[in-house]
C-alpha cells in the first residue's frame, strides 16, 4: 500500500477525528442547542447520501483520521442508521466508530447497532430530575432516555459517557447526584461548559467548571487521571479506587485549541473547521460533480489548511450565528 501522509493543519496539529452529522433534526429541543421556534432545517435532498458519506469517511480514514463519531441533531432519526454503521465499520483504518445520542430512540436499536460494528456511545443527559429534563429539553424524555442508556449498556456499547452541560441556576445543584449515578452504573460523566453558539448558546447560563471540579474533588476524593478515553478534549479525574471517572470539557475557562484534533461535517456536506469560527469548506458540490478519490483527498487537505488557530468564544461571543444543531455535535 502506498504511504499516505496524515492530515495535519498549518499549526502542526494532527487531525485524526471526524464528527459526522447525519441529520439536523432532533426529537428534543434542548435550550442550549437551538431556539424552540426554530424550523430552518436542511432539505433532505441536500443531505449527503450514504454513498457520499462512505466516500468522505474512507478519504479521512486513508489519511489517518480513523476516529469517527456519528452525530446530529439526533442521529437515530436517520433511516437505516444500522446499515450505515455496518458500511463505515468495515472500512479500512476505522479504529473508533462511536455515536452521540439523546438515547430516546436507543432502546430499539442498541443491539443491532452493536452487531453492525458501533463501538460505544455518548449520551446527552443534563438532569435526573423530570421537571428539569422537561424544562431543558422541551419534553418529558427521562424515561425513554434511561431505557435507551440501559439498553446500550446491555448491548455492550461501552464505555458509556454521559454528557451533561453544566448550567448556572438550572442543573448545577444536580452534578453530585449525576456523578454518583454514573459511578454506580460504571458510566463516565463528562461535564461541559456552555458555549455561545447561536442565540440559544448565548442565552445559556454559563458555569465555569473549575468550581464544580473543586466540589467533586471534595465530595468524591477525585484525583487527576492519565487515562485517555476517546481522544477528545476532556480532562479526566477519577475516584481513588479508579472506578469512577469525570471528564471536564472547558472550551471557555481553559480552552484546548492548541491540541484540537477534529473537524465537523454537517448533514449537507459542509466541513466546519472550528466550532467558534466561520471557516468552512463545501464537499457536497464536489461529490455530486463526480470528483475522484485523489481530488477528494486534495479538497479535504485544502479544507484542513483553513482550520484556525483558536475560537473567538470569549473575544466575540456573538460571532457564531448558526446553531449547534446546524453544525453537528
Amino acid at each position: 500500500m502506498n504511504h499516505v501522509a496524515p492530515l495535519q493543519d498549518r499549526f502542526g496539529r494532527r487531525i485524526d477525528y471526524l464528527r459526522l452529522s447525519l441529520t439536523d433534526r432532533c426529537d428534543l429541543r434542548c435550550s442550549y442547542c437551538r431556539p424552540r421556534e426554530f424550523d430552518g432545517y436542511a432539505e433532505p435532498d441536500t443531505w449527503l447520501t450514504f454513498d457520499e458519506i462512505e466516500r468522505v469517511v474512507a478519504a479521512f480514514s486513508r489519511m489517518g483520521a480513523g476516529r469517527i463519531r456519528l452525530t446530529g441533531g439526533e442521529p437515530l432519526l436517520r433511516n437505516n442508521l444500522v446499515g450505515l454503521v455496518g458500511r463505515l465499520s468495515s472500512l479500512p483504518g476505522i479504529r473508533d466508530l462511536s455515536l452521540s445520542t439523546n438515547a430516546t430512540q436507543l432502546a430499539k436499536h442498541a443491539q443491532s447497532l452493536k452487531a453492525a460494528g458501533l463501538a460505544r456511545i455518548n449520551v446527552s443527559l443534563d438532569s435526573l430530575d423530570r421537571a428539569c429534563v422537561r424544562a431543558v429539553s422541551g419534553r418529558d424524555s427521562l424515561d425513554a432516555a434511561m431505557a435507551g442508556i440501559m439498553a446500550g449498556k446491555a448491548a455492550g456499547l461501552t464505555p458509556i459517557k454521559i454528557n451533561m452541560v453544566a448550567m448556572r441556576g438550572i442543573n448545577e445543584h444536580e452534578i453530585e447526584r449525576m456523578a454518583a449515578f454514573c459511578f454506580e452504573h460504571d458510566f463516565i460523566l463528562r461535564l461541559i461548559e456552555a458555549m455561545p453558539i447561536g442565540e440559544a448558546g448565548r442565552n445559556t447560563a454559563y458555569l465555569p467548571l473549575d468550581e464544580v471540579r473543586q466540589r467533586l474533588v471534595k465530595r468524591f476524593g477525585l484525583v487527576p487521571s492519565s487515562v485517555e478515553l476517546g481522544g477528545g478534549p476532556a480532562r479526566y479525574w477519577e475516584s481513588a479506587d479508579g472506578r469512577g471517572r469525570v471528564g471536564f470539557i472547558t472550551p471557555i475557562s481553559q480552552h484546548f485549541c492548541a491540541t484540537c484534533n477534529r473537524v465537523r461535517l454537517s448533514v449537507d456536506g459542509t466541513l466546519y473547521l472550528c466550532l467558534g469560527q466561520e471557516e468552512r469548506y463545501e464537499l457536497r458540490p464536489l461529490l455530486r460533480a463526480g470528483v475522484d478519490d485523489a481530488g477528494l483527498d486534495a479538497a479535504i487537505r485544502a479544507a484542513i489548511e483553513l482550520k484556525p488557530h483558536s475560537h473567538d468564544f470569549i473575544a466575540a461571543p456573538e460571532k457564531i450565528i448558526r446553531f449547534m444543531s446546524q453544525t453537528g455535535g
